[in-house]
């Protein structure tokens, strides 16, 4: 995650989000740098609009709320199927008087 920081603090800071910057910017952080992380996290983000990618971030935070409200009516759900089974159960149980 340090790596990744790091690049959006330097896409902040409006600097160039390159291999030197990363690295000079986890260094400053005391983080130990793994060249080919920082290789592979430049080579990711080649061609990738970062406030694009944020403001997608953005929504999808905001939608999760909308998610977590949905979800008690979704645990709701398998409370009415317990019912439901009870409910056979004490018929079953009624039959089962009728044949001794």
């Amino acid at each position: 995650m340090e790596y990744i920081y790091a690049a959006m603090l330097l896409h902040k800071a409006s600097k160039t989000v390159d291999e030197a910057s990363v690295k000079k910017v986890l260094e400053a952080a005391g983080v130990t740098v793994d060249d080919a992380r920082v290789k592979a996290l430049i080579a990711a983000l080649d061609g990738v609009d970062i406030e694009e990618a944020i403001a997608k971030a953005s929504v999808a935070v905001a939608a999760a709320p909308v998610a977590a409200t949905a979800a008690p009516a979704a645990a709701s759900a398998p409370a009415e199927k317990k019912e439901e089974k009870k409910d056979d159960g004490a018929a079953a149980a009624g039959l089962g008087a009728l044949f001794g």
